[in-house]
């Protein structure tokens, strides 16, 4: 009897110390400016996205409903980012030459996903999306800092009309314990 009583807190011991994983998912907006008629502009950035600056974990909703802290999380890596044209809905992406979003915290900056030669995929309204590169970063120290924010730049030529974006990244979060 003791040893099945042993096992029993043994097994329960040993699950305590199991690693525990979630999704969390993280949207902005960002509206690229129109170009001047006629004239084909550069464009050589695209505009900030608000809510992903200066972003605080212990905020976040799912982590919330996990009940930890962002100092609890022993790893994070983007499972996929998307960037997709809101409006106007007949708006495709072939403005966009490339595309790089980054994670910064502090002084410290991580390339964490990429698409090179966007106006080359034929996406096709109406409100295409386009998947990034996810890169195989480790965002851990990233999201357990004071704020961490994801940064977006690109390269093209300017639409014809202003064109609102969302971008979507999804965040395989892992922590040491449940």
């Amino acid at each position: 009897m003791r040893l099945v009583s042993f096992l029993a807190v043994a097994c329960l011991g040993l699950s305590a110390c199991a690693s525990s994983s979630f999704t969390t998912e993280v949207k902005g907006e960002s509206t690229v400016p129109a170009g001047p008629p006629g004239v084909d502009t550069p464009l050589n950035g695209l505009p900030a996205i608000s809510s992903f600056a200066g972003m605080d974990f212990d905020k976040n909703q799912d982590f919330k409903n996990q009940g930890i802290h962002k100092g609890e999380v022993t790893s994070v890596k983007v499972e996929s980012l998307t960037l997709k044209v809101l409006s106007p809905n007949d708006q495709d992406l072939r403005f966009l030459d490339s595309v790089e979003f980054y994670a910064r915290a502090g002084d410290r900056e991580a390339r964490i996903a990429a698409r090179q030669d966007v106006s080359e995929l034929d996406l096709r309204p109406p409100n295409p999306v386009l998947s990034l590169r996810v890169d195989n970063v480790e965002l851990q120290p990233f999201v357990s800092a004071p704020s961490m924010s994801i940064i977006i730049r690109g390269r093209g030529i300017m639409p014809a009309r202003e064109v609102r974006l969302q971008a979507v990244v999804k965040l395989q979060v892992e922590t040491g314990l449940l």
